[in-house]
């Protein structure tokens, strides 16, 4: 059940402001967008939005079509359905309208226009990187009018080795990122997320955990600076010019809170020209639950070179769990590491295999022997794929018996999965307030569960969801709590919604400390200060606290 998060707050001055003519003007757009789903060629409020961003400005994006999209073209439906991660689920989850249209702009100049053009019309925003928001609200909304803002066309990566740096398009994959850099150096890399699709803006802005994490920290910890755009339009250029708790907020505190990053610049890492890599499949013995319970107490303590996530899932009918490691280093210093660390698993030389660091990318994406090519592909098709996702952090070793009891629910479903990834090394050197990723010393490792199911269905997917949810509640006693932790990049309607345009601190807290623990108070704090009429608002946006 959705915690619906009610208004507790007066309207801010900038709505008393509002004018009649304004107000009839939002009515007006409300109205029209129930006709996005009509064949009609000429929208209205498509037309109002281009003649406001024509007005202004002598931008080629304002004479040219092709840049502003109404919802029903081949071109949204390419966008939002066929790159967005999760789409049909998150269509079928909430009620939501479609967008009145989207935009890509080119510049930051024509993302100031679309953000004063909206402002003028009274239409909400959604900015899309990539689309793999779990829920969707990159690209959908329960609330309207809006536009989606989407990105893709602020893709450009600037490579800079003799400052070890990367300016990095806000609309850029974290795949283009890894071939860039591959294409320029042998000896450096970037610690993000091992699926190439996935965008920088809101993998890095989330946080974005990555195989090279326990030697180098999250994605976010390794952004170095920023260029972004506010409510009033007004360009930011660097981290001087945003000051320092901007910045600290969007390095983990969900930067669509707070207005647009158009690019980042990041810190890249000294990699070993050899990695080595293993996957160890373990089929459903009893043996199995030993080696995972013994996994959970060595993994976030082993050398912070090595990495071991488990994965576990049922394949025809059977639990198995599969080890997957990344070693930043050879396979001569990773079998006596193994064999005193954690003897257990049984790990031979054969199971591994030496490669280089980008190629370990593509090891971990289930890609192997395939050209670095495919990195750059955007449009990973999901066909008829569901799915709903939940997460935790663990700070204590589960016992066998809990285990046990994971293994028995998997077997109620088709298509489960529980991916359990270490922490420890550098995250745990880095604070819990240094980044708004509160999730450091004290956890052992996070859990993303995952269940998945094809049918377009309203009632298979609430007997998907209701399993889903009655794991995570037998979950409850063996994970974090005071508050349970969560982790904004596998963002969970679950735990809160914001149902109002001004949605209290208070109440907005019942998701905001899952994800950001006592840090969510200064994100609201920053989003008070930086967008305190609340313009840049989702189902789960950092709500502003002015004080």
């Amino acid at each position: 059940m959705f915690f619906l998060c009610n208004s507790k707050l007066k309207k801010t001055k900038a709505l008393k402001m509002r004018t009649v003519e304004a107000f009839a003007l939002s009515l007006l757009l409300l109205f029209l967008v129930k006709w996005a789903n009509s064949d009609s060629k000429v929208s209205p409020i498509r037309d109002q939005f281009l003649s406001c961003m024509s007005t202004h400005s002598v931008s080629s994006f304002m004479n040219s079509k092709s840049l502003i999209h109404e919802p029903d073209s081949r071109l949204y439906t390419d966008l939002s359905q066929t790159v967005s991660q999760n789409y049909r689920f998150s269509s079928l989850n909430f009620s939501s309208e479609k967008p009145i249209l989207i935009a890509t702009p080119r510049t930051e100049s024509e993302i100031q226009r679309s953000l004063l053009c909206s402002r003028k019309l009274g239409v909400q925003v959604r900015t899309k990187s990539g689309g793999h928001d779990y829920e969707g609200l990159s690209y959908l909304s329960s609330q309207s009018p809006f536009i989606v803002l989407d990105l893709v066309n602020l893709r450009s990566i600037d490579i800079n080795l003799r400052e070890e740096t990367a300016w990095v398009g806000a609309g850029a994959t974290i795949g283009e990122l890894y071939y860039k850099i591959a294409k320029a150096s042998k000896i450096h890399g970037f610690p993000a997320g091992t699926c190439p699709s996935v965008g920088v803006g809101g993998h890095f802005s989330g946080g974005g955990f990555g195989a090279m994490m326990r030697k180098h920290g999250l994605a976010a910890d390794n952004v170095v600076d920023a260029r972004f755009v506010d409510a009033n339009g007004r360009i930011y250029n660097g981290r001087r010019e945003m000051g320092e708790d901007l910045f600290w907020a969007i390095r983990g505190g969900g930067a669509a809170s707070f207005g647009v990053v158009t690019s980042w610049k990041v810190k890249l890492v000294r990699v070993p020209e050899k990695v080595t890599c293993f996957t160890r499949y373990l089929p459903f013995t009893q043996n199995m639950t030993k080696i995972v319970h013994r996994w959970q107490s060595i993994a976030a303590a082993l050398d912070n070179d090595l990495f071991i996530r488990v994965i576990i899932y049922n394949s025809g009918g059977s639990v198995q769990a599969t080890f997957q490691a990344n070693y930043l280093g050879g396979i001569d210093k990773l079998i006596p590491l193994m064999n005193e660390k954690f003897p257990e698993l049984g790990l031979r030389f054969q199971d591994c295999s030496e490669m280089s660091w980008i190629d370990s990318i593509m090891y971990f994406n289930w890609k192997r022997g395939q050209p670095l090519e495919t990195l750059l592909d955007r449009e990973q098709r999901y066909n008829d794929l569901y799915f709903k996702a939940k997460s935790d952090f663990v700070k204590n070793p589960i016992p066998e018996t809990g285990l046990e009891g994971i293994w028995k629910r998997f077997h109620e479903v088709e298509s489960p999965m529980m991916i359990m990834e270490p922490l420890g090394g550098r995250m745990y050197e880095i604070g819990e307030t240094e980044t708004p990723f509160p999730h450091r010393i004290g956890n052992l490792y996070n859990i993303q569960y995952m269940v998945k199911w094809r049918v377009k269905d309203i009632e298979e997917m609430e007997k998907y969801v209701r399993w889903m949810r009655l794991l995570y509640g037998y979950m409850r006693v063996y994970v974090s709590g005071s508050p349970r932790g969560a982790y904004l990049n596998y963002r969970d309607l679950d735990l809160g919604m914001n149902k109002a345009i001004n949605c209290s601190f208070e109440d907005a807290s019942l998701w905001g400390m899952r994800y950001f623990g006592s840090n969510f108070k200064r994100l609201a704090m920053v989003k008070g200060k930086i967008d305190p009429t609340n313009f840049f608002r989702n189902e789960q946006s950092v709500p502003p606290l002015i004080v």
